[in-house]
């Protein structure tokens, strides 16, 4: 599948890498880059399956930089599956949640590479992409508990993790969010925890700059009024822990 640049200027860009899944019965994904400089960070780089072509749609872009990091919002296979793959064909530095990194080696980590997976304290952290400041945003429960987003502040992109996924969509844009709610309503009213991690989360980044919001399923939300609409959705939406009355029932035959 191609590759889609979501923006670019002299020593910056971002780079969709679209999804290596088509005609499996796997979950689409989306891989995303981010070139800075002589730096480079892959974000959920996915599982076994996609790897090999993860990996050569990511060389295509890099030009002089180097692959210094890799983020892992949080524990899923469809995030963390290859990782073992990455940090033995590259010199990169992983990140993931303080809480998974005893779990995470269960997907097969090398002990000589288990060094370079390094934990997120759970109020988030600044990395830096060669000079760049990307912040790590706490978004715990949305889905996972150990979870965490992305900002850029150059090209003031919100990587989202899950949330924010849809499922079904043939767009790599979101046009009409109205249209698009089937695509991601299901998905967010049973994966996300429930409305008081959504209420929290919309809070922290109204705060920020976002003229695009990436998530790692699905389409993406380009321009203030489809990321504020998103935000403002989230804000107000009932999901998980809200909509287990009835739920709880002992089976019958």
């Amino acid at each position: 599948m191609p590759s889609t640049i979501l923006f670019k200027n002299d020593s910056h860009k971002n780079v969709l890498l679209e999804d290596f899944s088509t005609g499996d019965l796997a979950v689409q994904a989306n891989q995303h880059v981010i070139i800075h400089g002589k730096g480079a960070m892959i974000l959920d780089p996915g599982g076994h399956k996609v790897f090999s072509k993860a990996l050569t749609a990511m060389m295509a872009e890099l030009g002089g930089a180097k692959l210094t990091t890799v983020f892992l919002s949080h524990q899923d296979p469809d995030i963390v599956a290859a990782v073992n793959g990455w940090l033995m064909t590259t010199d990169a530095i992983a990140y993931a949640s303080n809480l998974w990194l005893r779990f995470i080696p269960h997907f097969g980590l090398d002990q000589l590479v288990a060094h370079r997976l390094l934990g997120i304290p759970d109020q988030g952290m600044v990395l830096d992409l060669d000079g760049l400041k990307l912040l790590v945003l706490p978004a715990h429960f949305l889905h996972s508990p150990g979870n965490f987003q992305v900002y850029d502040p150059v090209s003031k992109v919100l990587y989202s993790g899950d949330l924010g996924a849809s499922v079904g969509q043939d767009y790599i844009e979101v046009q009409d969010f109205d249209a698009h709610l089937k695509y991601m309503e299901g998905f967010h009213k049973r994966y996300m925890s429930g409305g008081r991690a959504l209420k929290n989360w919309a809070n922290m980044v109204r705060q920020l700059d976002i003229d695009i919001i990436a998530p790692q399923h699905g389409a993406i939300f380009r321009g203030k009024e489809l990321t504020t609409r998103f935000i403002d959705w989230c804000s107000q939406l009932d999901a998980g822990m809200d909509l287990l009355d009835g739920i709880y029932r002992v089976p019958t035959a």
